[in-house]
């Protein structure tokens, strides 16, 4: 008999494929979602859903949008906020949206399922993320190693905490854990509280609310170049903002307007302090306090690219990872065409100014 976490993995698998192949099928049927509408200024508008609007690892585009950079583009941008990585994937696919803020690597996981998507924008080059463990389980959990038999939080299944999970566990070994769906942010916080979760994977802020109150500790960090190389064997191009091939094929004069807009909020970032930063961005967003919010922006800031262009041998990375361990792209690596996953056509064309 299959130990019983390898079989909740299989069914949950099998439930990522259908929901998957269910907002393919629809996308098939959506073509308007390809064709920019325009506001009542006869602006062109567009959807970008953010998989977490609050988290300052996809802060550029709310930043953007606070120093009036889509409105100096003349382009109107509604952006929609939605804590899974898969569910805004699956509102792109489905034609809810012609944008989505989130990682890179779901450009490789949807080509492997026969879509072209493409990032236009490069935000970060590293996930900022950290593999956070509860204070309880400290002493236990130690590193990757410790992963086995384990409850493992994650935003969803099919997201991106779901495929680095997926590799941080196999390149050491795991045979066998249980990923739990529990978002981000307070029901994180909850989910390591309550025992559901013993470790996972989460963001700034959520990764200062739980260190400064003791709740729990950074396990594997890869908010910074060095530990990303270190717990991934390269860099990993993650926050990006991405789009499908056949619209940024039919629209690149809007195209070209979000990029300028991106651009100009990771320059912004580069050559702005935190407290500047988070002067700019919704109040709310500092639910925790300005103090350790801006301390959140402070220790992340330095993640983004200044000219939102990708790294290459980070994308290969990116790819080597997902095939040797991601349940979706495993084994289909040497079919994936990397140059139809990104584009530096528009960061190409910003102005200097």
């Amino acid at each position: 008999m299959k130990n019983n976490s390898v079989q909740r993995r299989t069914l949950q698998a099998a439930s990522l494929v259908m929901t998957a192949a269910l907002a393919v099928g629809l996308s098939g049927c959506r073509t308007s979602s390809n064709e920019v509408k325009a506001d009542a200024a006869g602006k062109p508008e567009v959807t970008i859903i953010v998989g977490g609007l609050e988290k300052v690892i996809y802060m550029p585009a709310k930043l953007a949008e606070g120093l009036g950079l889509f409105e100096k583009e003349g382009v109107k941008v509604n952006l929609l906020n939605e804590q899974s990585g898969a569910n805004a994937e699956n509102s792109l696919l489905t034609g809810a949206s012609q944008g989505v803020v989130g990682f890179y690597d779901h450009t490789v996981d949807l080509q492997a399922k026969g879509q072209c998507i493409e990032s236009v924008v490069q935000l970060a080059n590293i996930p900022g993320e950290a593999e956070m463990v509860a204070a309880s389980k400290a002493a236990t959990i130690t590193s990757a190693k410790d992963f086995e038999g384990k409850n493992l939080g994650i935003t969803s299944l099919g997201s991106s905490t779901d495929f680095l999970t997926q590799a941080l566990a196999g390149q050491a070994g795991v045979k066998a854990y249980t990923p739990a769906k529990v978002g981000a942010g307070q029901t994180f916080i909850a989910a390591m509280n309550n025992g559901g979760i013993d470790a996972g994977m989460t963001t700034d802020p959520t990764i200062a609310q739980l260190v400064k109150s003791g709740q729990g500790k950074v396990l594997i960090d890869m908010r910074t170049e060095e530990g990303t190389k270190a717990a991934l064997g390269g860099l990993y191009p993650a926050a990006s903002v991405y789009m499908s091939c056949d619209f940024v094929k039919k629209n690149p004069e809007t195209v070209q307007k979000v990029a300028n807009a991106f651009v100009g909020a990771l320059k912004f970032i580069n050559a702005h302090s935190a407290a500047e930063i988070a002067a700019k961005m919704p109040k709310d967003y500092a639910n925790a306090g300005p103090e350790l919010y801006e301390k959140s922006i402070d220790g992340t800031k330095a993640m983004f690219n200044a000219d939102g262009k990708m790294d290459a041998d980070g994308a290969k990375n990116v790819l080597r990872i997902l095939d040797l361990y991601s349940t979706n792209v495993k084994g289909k690596g040497a079919t994936i065409d990397l140059s139809k996953t990104y584009t530096t056509e528009f960061v190409d064309k910003v102005p200097a100014k």
